[in-house]
């Protein structure tokens, strides 16, 4: 069903219906709003509706949009040197890296790190306190292309929901097909999500976004707040680039495509690495990817000058990629979706180029 304002067209009925195909049930509601940060402050909204909880679990470095209530669940933002500082209502959980953290295992990693869960419900309680929610992206961008283990998800949604919270997953940089497993991230860790934040990739450039949810959730969100509507979510023109973009990714089949890609590129970067000793590692879904720079292999310590010099050469051979994570360690990669083969030869050519001249320095 849609959820938006006092007025309807067509173009809103089709978005909706088509979006909400692309999620299993119960997800069946959709609020259009403008942007992440928008999307983020509405879900965070019905959570608190939900239950009349007012506490919130995020990821450590996870970022969720810029606005105050957004910024509140980023520990990206108010965690940083020059933020805010921790809410009173927010507690964090550690970051579930299973290459620098504590937990390594790949097989008993997720419920290591996701049961951390049980323990800041407790300090909720201890604060009488309740619950909302839990937020965390489906595959973590800031935190440094963190791709969650298994199991990690499902140990954290059962007990925020048995405290009484919802589980909001953030796709808004890692939706609509670009890790190749499907159209969400949050399907590779088997959960479904109580609520589903979506943006950027929505509009390809086009500012639009939207929250996606059950109708009970809905319903509460309406029983116990005044009438919500938004005077330019779910504008025509919005709607038809949203129905534009769904169509080139169906007709260009582009989720198999960036899984096809990605796998190419993935399977190259590791060949660079057994050359270059200052990639400690290289992981990725898709067209989401990520290359951790270390001094040392053996301790891991984090190489945060060789990141930044490799990005600045990149740059100087007119291609853009980011430095990322808690330690500016670790270069980022989410090239367009129309990215091919061809792209990735000549990107590898540039990288080893670029790595070999910045450590031969």
């Amino acid at each position: 069903s849609l959820q938006k304002s006092r007025y309807l067209c067509s173009l809103n009925a089709t978005y909706a219906e088509r979006i909400t195909s692309t999620f299993p049930e119960p997800l069946d509601t959709v609020f259009f709003v403008n942007s992440g940060s928008e999307a983020t402050e509405l879900a965070m909204e019905l959570c608190r509706t939900w239950q009349g909880g007012s506490d919130f679990i995020c990821v450590d470095s996870g970022y969720h949009g810029h606005t105050r209530m957004a910024t509140s669940i980023s520990h990206y933002k108010w965690g940083h040197p020059k933020g805010i500082g921790q809410p009173d209502f927010m507690h964090k959980m550690v970051l579930p890296d299973t290459y620098r953290g504590a937990f390594r295992d790949p097989d008993t990693a997720g419920e290591k790190y996701g049961s951390q869960v049980h323990t800041l419900i407790e300090d909720i309680r201890n604060k009488e306190s309740k619950l909302a929610g839990f937020m965390a992206e489906s595959a973590l961008s800031c935190g440094g292309q963190v791709i969650l283990p298994k199991h990690y998800l499902s140990t954290i949604y059962k007990a925020v929901r048995e405290a009484g919270g919802l589980c909001i997953a953030d796709e808004v940089q890692v939706g609509f097909g670009r890790c190749g497993t499907g159209m969400w991230v949050f399907e590779t860790q088997g959960v479904i999500p109580d609520i589903v934040t979506i943006g950027k990739p929505m509009g390809n450039g086009h500012p639009m976004a939207a929250v996606i949810t059950r109708r009970e959730v809905a319903d509460r969100f309406h029983a116990n707040r005044p009438e919500y509507f938004n005077t330019y979510g779910g504008n025509n023109v919005s709607m038809a680039v949203g129905l534009a973009v769904l169509d080139v990714i169906e007709s260009e089949g582009l989720i198999e495509h960036a899984r096809e890609v990605g796998d190419l590129m993935l399977e190259q970067l590791k060949l660079l690495q057994e050359k270059h000793l200052v990639m400690g590692d290289v992981r990725g879904i898709g067209l989401f990817l990520g290359i951790e720079f270390v001094k040392c292999r053996s301790t891991r310590e984090p190489n945060e000058a060789t990141a930044v010099a490799v990005k600045k050469e990149m740059y100087r051979n007119r291609i853009i990629v980011s430095t990322e994570g808690k330690h500016n360690n670790i270069i980022k990669l989410k090239p367009p979706m129309v990215f091919d083969k061809g792209n990735v030869w000549h990107f590898i050519e540039q990288f080893d180029r670029a790595v070999t001249m910045v450590t031969s320095e």
